[in-house]
């Protein structure tokens, strides 16, 4: 069975707004890691929108945006070209690699999971909370940003039952990001 993997960065004080982060050259190489660990990644609608219209590649070869920088280009390839599922009852067709995810959320997912290979990682705040619920998710990684911002979404929140976790491992980044990965106690 292939493990389910959620990253998020998140600031001190709670707030998971993607706009509020430091997204660094050594960050992103680390993102990198976490996408090659995975088969496929799972989106919920909003992440998938967000992700797709950030980092899909142009059809034009070599056409990069003005934006991004060459130290980002790494992180935009590997997530351009990885499989994504896409869960939403919103949206009639995806592509971008990717397929929808109709019916039952937890069964679906088992389904995704009892499949070989690698693992499976998740990305967002909303899809996360659900599979969390479903206690669907086996790795949890905060990279916690040094920052207090004082607004935005939060995780987790309305979680309607506590869930114990183990810290696995502990990175620190030049930022003074600090990631840290948990499994949860069974």
């Amino acid at each position: 069975m292939r493990p389910l993997r959620y990253s998020i960065n998140v600031t001190l004080d709670g707030c998971c707004d993607h706009r509020t982060m430091i997204a660094d050259e050594e960050l992103h190489r680390h993102a990198v890691e976490n996408l090659v660990r995975a088969d496929a990644l799972l989106f919920g609608r909003v992440t998938y929108e967000m992700m797709e219209s950030a980092w899909r590649q142009p059809t034009r070869a070599g056409a990069t945006p003005d934006w991004m920088q060459p130290w980002m280009e790494p992180f935009a390839r590997t997530i351009d070209g990885a499989k994504k599922y896409v869960v939403s009852s919103a949206l009639d067709r995806v592509d971008w690699n990717a397929e929808l995810v109709r019916g039952d959320l937890g069964e679906a997912v088992q389904q995704l999971k009892q499949e070989s290979g690698e693992g499976l990682f998740v990305g967002g705040v909303k899809l996360p909370m659900a599979l969390a619920e479903l206690g669907l998710i086996d790795e949890y990684e905060f990279v916690v940003q040094p920052a207090l911002v004082g607004h935005g979404p939060t995780l987790f929140e309305g979680l309607s039952k506590r869930v114990d976790l183990k810290l696995v491992s502990r990175l620190e980044f030049g930022s003074g990001a600090v990631a840290m990965r948990y499994e949860p106690t069974r």
